[in-house]
């Protein structure tokens, strides 16, 4: 028989059912995975060699946690990962607002309804999935919202005096008993709220309105924290950071095939957006060295951080932008161009803090410039290394590309509009662009050879090969010296 088909104190005991503690049980889950060899916070990548060991650890140590990093490193969804080590169901005591044990009741309310009934008592299950109780820190947080206070309706309504307990109104840590609670962005709570979770941390007491309740919670906390609040609003207060057994830093992906496999795991991108638009792999590690050269950039805030969420945001953004200029184009499918990342601008102007050149700057230049520095910084991966000094009559495998462009008195301007038909025929008038990928790239597809043409073509721009100039309908490239010599 399932166990969660038990209804009754009696029957509970005669199924020798074992209570145990909230940290034994994901203990002991955890152990089982890991003997198992499962994994165990499933989705996180990135973390396997440190994150997730140290977590491990601390859940094995049986300690409250807090996870202290940047935005958008995963901490929460951490957090929420852990219900998958609990138990399917535990039973508790019918009606109980703070998940009473039936085998170790608390509560006055449990334990004189199990003094009345024995072991008629009625008990329900609680699955794993409501086990999870979660708390934003914000200014306005009380003692009364996380602890409890009096409540005079109740003492009304049951006709008690205010020195009765039964007119307490338990608050959101006792009714998370026996659940994972999370507090989220903890330094921004107020010391004086922080003060009232020292007790329940270390002795598992509670005080309400001078009522001084024996409440043995059983809680798995869990914080998660922003170096940046430290100093911008506030502080975890020494004694409750003394309180909590493990810290763990959290960090963002070291590598752009980790960041790769987080943002297309996280995108929303819809089924008729994937059928319609294909992303080149070399686009894709573009996207993500943009947010690498973001996190590195002297006009971004690095205290701020820079979110995985600007990379999910930007794919999705990418994806719509060649979209929406397939379908004025009247194109059924069509592949992402370097000009389409003119699109990703909006993701990153409104996830970085800028420092106060950046803000002299304007936010949409740095992120503009940050597309820019994302292709120099990968050109050299698949194409020769292009000198800022070269000896006299040395040649380049660029030359024939430059002179190209010397003889272009008008420039080459690649409009944003076009269909996929004329942007290709444009990019293949620039014949030694494919002499250039038949050397170097030879077993490029074709399709995606043109979005690579474009990227090499950025590329001599950041090396100061070529001048680019955008307007409102799209770029215009040109021989840096020509238009010069030509005096136009």
């Amino acid at each position: 028989m399932k166990i969660e088909t038990i209804k009754t104190l009696g029957e509970l005991k005669k199924a020798n059912y074992q209570s145990k503690s909230i940290k034994d049980e994901l203990r002991d889950n955890l152990i089982q995975k890991i003997k198992n060899k499962e994994t165990t916070f499933e989705g996180v990548h990135g973390y396997e060699n440190t994150v997730i060991p140290e977590l491990e650890r601390a859940i094995l140590s049986r300690h409250n946690i807090n996870l202290l990093g940047l935005r958008g490193q995963a901490k929460t969804r951490l957090a929420r990962l852990m219900l998958n080590l609990l138990d399917d169901y535990i039973p508790v005591v019918a009606g109980s607002e703070i998940n009473d044990d039936p085998l170790n009741p608390i509560s006055r309310y449990a334990k004189e309804l199990i003094k009345e009934k024995g072991d008629e008592t009625p008990i329900e299950w609680l699955h794993r999935s409501e086990r999870f109780a979660e708390k934003l820190a914000t200014p306005d947080v009380t003692v009364a919202d996380l602890i409890g206070d009096v409540d005079p309706i109740k003492a009304a309504n049951l006709k008690l005096s205010y020195a009765d307990d039964r007119v307490i109104h338990y608050g959101m840590i006792p009714r998370a008993n026996r659940c994972i609670f999370v507090i989220n962005e903890l330094p921004d709570l107020q010391a004086r709220i922080q003060v009232a979770l020292f007790n329940i941390l270390q002795e598992g007491d509670i005080q309400i309105r001078g009522f001084k309740l024996r409440l043995p919670l059983d809680i798995q906390f869990l914080f998660t924290a922003n170096p940046e609040d430290y100093t911008n609003r506030g502080s975890i207060v020494t004694p409750l950071k003394d309180r909590i057994g493990s810290q763990i830093l959290t960090h963002y992906p070291i590598d752009i095939e980790t960041a790769r496999l987080i943002t297309e795991q996280e995108a929303r991108v819809v089924e008729e957006q994937n059928d319609k638009v294909a992303v080149p792999d070399l686009a894709r590690d573009l996207l993500e060295q943009i947010v690498f050269e973001a996190r590195e950039s002297d006009f971004i805030d690095s205290k701020s951080g820079v979110s995985a969420r600007l990379s999910i945001t930007a794919l999705e953004n990418l994806m719509s932008t060649a979209e929406r200029r397939a379908l004025l184009a009247g194109d059924g499918k069509t592949m992402v161009r370097l000009s389409d990342f003119v699109g990703i601008i909006p993701s990153i102007t409104g996830k970085v803090e800028l420092v106060y050149e950046g803000e002299q700057e304007g936010a949409a230049v740095v992120a503009y410039n940050l597309i820019g520095e994302g292709v120099r910084s990968l050109f050299e991966e698949f194409f020769p290394k292009i000198e800022k000094l070269k000896k006299e009559d040395a040649e380049t495998p660029y030359d024939e590309i430059v002179s190209w462009f010397f003889n272009q008195k008008d420039g080459f301007e690649l409009l944003d509009d076009l269909n996929d038909t004329d942007y290709k025929i444009l990019l293949d008038t620039i014949s030694p662009l494919d002499k250039l990928l038949g050397e170097y790239q030879p077993n490029l597809a074709k399709e995606e050879s043109y979005f690579v043409k474009e990227f090499v073509l950025w590329a001599l721009v950041e090396f100061k090969q070529l001048n680019k100039f955008r307007f409102s309908e799209g770029m215009q490239f040109k021989d840096p010296y020509g238009s010069f010599i030509s005096g136009i």
